[in-house]
């Protein structure tokens, strides 16, 4: 099932983007092969590690014996794209780099993301998704006015800019393998993705229609009528009126239409602005305000919790979350008419899918006979 059903790759174990990537693949239909160290810990259990799900593994390959360099090098040549998420250097040491692996299936696809890139001053450097958003200029950019920035957990650096794009990247290569037989490289830096999705906002600093501080702007809760606000109960409601006829109809529906709040580009009152508006939504529940602005067409929502979020009706009817062995999780993403993906099963906990996938790619019975007795997997 799926729109890449047919494709084969391997995942060189590792967390955050490698995983990511992996999910997005497998759950649109790819067989992708997970290789994991066999000393690796979980710090969760299992079938919680929601990324893992839908792969098979093969745990225990000994990657410091020649012998177990050559059974992953067998497995590459069985396969499309191939990806890994170690500092620069570290594939090559283990004699599985590039070039090996290319000139053992020269239409293999091998995919590397790194928080920085394969070379610059930093290339080698230690470092997690709020180091990497903090280079690029977005973490400055996130959190209130007058306020430390706040990490927006670890979604830009790890996922979007990183794990996503890498899945963007292997299948541009393999389509170009597709036509040429060769495969190539795709160098993955998680700097450049978060580059890439702040292109609108470097473009608006650019042009001066962006100040270079947090909390003065259009998009990040400068702006009163593009914001969060407090309610009653303590929770709080979004509002994002950007166009006129949303903000005339959202001021229409909390009583405020007055000469005062109009230019609405008046970046100026801004501020004075937002407080009025404060003020008027801490005059209601959360549920209150629901009843009020939902479906009202002047963009509101309100600010649900993780938790609450799985319930709420909209989701509910697409939906947009799955239990997969008693874990509800996000349903695989996007949507096709023809090939839809599905969710295909928790993450392997035990060495359980060796043999069988070592057969399907390629191994006698007594090849994996051999190998076990040698302890090279």
């Amino acid at each position: 099932m799926g729109p890449l059903a047919g494709i084969r790759g391997l995942e060189v174990g590792g967390i955050g983007p490698g995983p990511f990537c992996g999910m997005m693949l497998s759950d649109m239909g790819a067989e992708i092969i997970r290789l994991e160290r066999k000393d690796h810990v979980h710090p969760i259990e299992l079938r919680y590690d929601t990324m893992l799900r839908g792969r098979r593994a093969i745990i225990g390959v000994d990657l410091k014996s020649p012998k177990g360099v050559e059974v992953v090098l067998r497995l590459v040549e069985r396969s499309h794209l191939l990806y890994e998420g170690f500092r620069p250097g570290v594939m090559e040491g283990l004699g599985l780099g590039p070039d090996v692996c290319l000139a053992r299936n020269p239409g293999v696809v091998y995919g590397r993301v790194t928080g920085w890139g394969q070379e610059g001053p930093l290339a080698s450097a230690a470092g997690h998704d709020i180091n990497y958003i903090a280079i690029m200029g977005v973490l400055h950019a996130i959190g209130g006015h007058g306020q430390k920035p706040v990490p927006p957990i670890n979604l830009i650096g790890d996922f979007a800019g990183g794990g996503m794009l890498l899945a963007f990247g292997l299948l541009c290569g393999l389509l170009r393998a597709r036509e040429t037989g060769e495969g190539q490289v795709v160098d993955t830096a998680m700097v450049d993705g978060i580059g890439l999705l702040m292109a609108t906002t470097f473009g608006l600093l650019a042009a001066g229609l962006w100040q270079d501080e947090r909390g003065r702007n259009l998009l990040d809760g400068g702006a009163h009528f593009y914001d969060s606000y407090e309610t009653a109960d303590g929770k709080y409601v979004s509002v994002g009126a950007l166009e006129p006829k949303f903000y005339s109809r959202l001021l229409k529906l909390l009583g405020v239409d007055g000469p005062e709040f109009h230019p609405k580009m008046n970046v100026k009152k801004w501020p004075a602005l937002r407080e009025k508006l404060a003020a008027i939504f801490r005059t209601k529940t959360r549920e209150e305000w629901c009843r009020i602005l939902d479906g009202q067409d002047c963009c509101f929502t309100p600010v649900l919790s993780l938790q609450e979020s799985m319930d709420h009706p909209h989701n509910v009817t697409r939906k947009g979350f799955v239990d997969i062995d008693g874990v509800r999780q996000p349903a695989p993403a996007p949507r096709f008419s023809r090939t839809p993906p599905e969710g295909r099963g928790v993450p392997p906990t035990l060495p359980e899918h060796n043999e069988s996938v070592l057969k399907e790619w390629g191994f006698s019975a007594e090849e994996l006979h051999s190998l076990k007795q040698e302890e090279v997997i």
